[in-house]
């Protein structure tokens, strides 16, 4: 039977995935749970960890390694940041131990753009990009991460140059269910309309100081046209992607596409989004770049 290396975390804001890993990289087990840093706060890190991680009955002397916002201020033990340029290798060199603790728990460091003209901050997104692009990195990346704060990334040659953070996915939620736009969605459940949502996008992106605008044509266009709910919703989500893309693609494009790193809906999402575009794409599955840039970073701080 493979024995087991070490354990990776992603401790999100509202989500908690763990694998247990053994030396080649392989999956052993894995646990999934809303036990983000919002109810481990009030629940206690450790206590939810180890829950976890007598489920997955791995030994008392297996080192965890953790990515995410257990290591924000107001998580289980600030990690801090490595500030822009930030090399990606830098990571790796930056985690911080958690005290108290009899098992090696160690937590990776986010990135920090301390421009005061775009002060960004990003947990967890620079682990996926170190499982997708390497340290090394491409000569030159534009990587778009959606989410419920999408993020958009410039590397070059393994450093992350410059990021911005969209508040793509928290709009969305806000926007559908707590304004007037509630309404023309209601009952939309699982129906898709990808004309509609490629149209949205479209329009969004050729104009996207009319996004305010082109929200409420959700409704508008429902009430005078009819439509169905699934049209009105994504509507809404298209034209928010949309304006997400206008801001994202303002620059040079690198020869190879954007690099999208997601996964599930959000990955079908993007991909109509920048198809809408014409837009090339290079699709990588999130949840195997976290598992990879948390091996990495593992057998860096671990392997003698």
């Amino acid at each position: 039977m493979t024995e087991p290396a070490y354990v990776a975390v992603d401790w999100g804001t509202s989500s908690f995935r763990l694998w247990l890993v053994d030396r080649a990289g392989q999956v052993l087990a894995e646990r999934r749970s809303g036990e983000g840093m919002l109810a481990a706060a009030k629940t206690g890190f450790a206590a939810v960890l180890q829950s976890h991680l007598a489920a997955v009955e791995a030994p008392s002397h297996l080192p965890v390694l953790v990515c995410g916002m257990a290591g924000a201020r107001n998580g289980w033990v600030e990690a801090g940041y490595v500030d822009t340029p930030a090399p990606l290798a830098a990571i790796l060199k930056q985690a911080a131990r958690v005290p108290g603790e009899t098992r090696d728990i160690r937590i990776l460091p986010g990135i920090a753009q301390r421009d005061a003209s775009a002060p960004d901050v990003m947990r967890g997104e620079e682990t996926q990009l170190l499982g997708a692009l390497g340290l090394d990195g491409a000569s030159d990346a534009l990587v778009c991460m959606p989410g419920t704060h999408s993020k958009w990334v410039r590397v070059t040659d393994g450093t992350v140059v410059r990021f911005s953070t969209f508040m793509t996915g928290e709009l969305f939620s806000v926007v559908s269910r707590e304004t007037i736009l509630s309404l023309a969605v209601a009952n939309a459940e699982d129906a898709e309309d990808i004309a509609s949502f490629k149209a949205a996008v479209k329009s969004a992106y050729e104009a996207p100081a009319f996004a305010a605008n082109l929200l409420f044509t959700a409704r508008s266009r429902q009430l005078l046209f009819g439509g169905t709910p699934a049209a009105a919703r994504e509507t809404l989500s298209g034209t928010l992607i949309g304006a997400e893309l206008a801001a994202g693609l303002s620059g040079a494009l690198p020869a190879a596409g954007v690099t999208l790193i997601a996964s599930g809906r959000l990955a079908t999402l993007y991909r109509h989004a920048f198809d809408a575009l014409s837009v090339t794409v290079q699709p990588i599955d999130a949840d195997e770049a976290v598992r990879r840039g948390l091996s990495m970073a593992a057998a860096a701080i671990w392997t003698k």
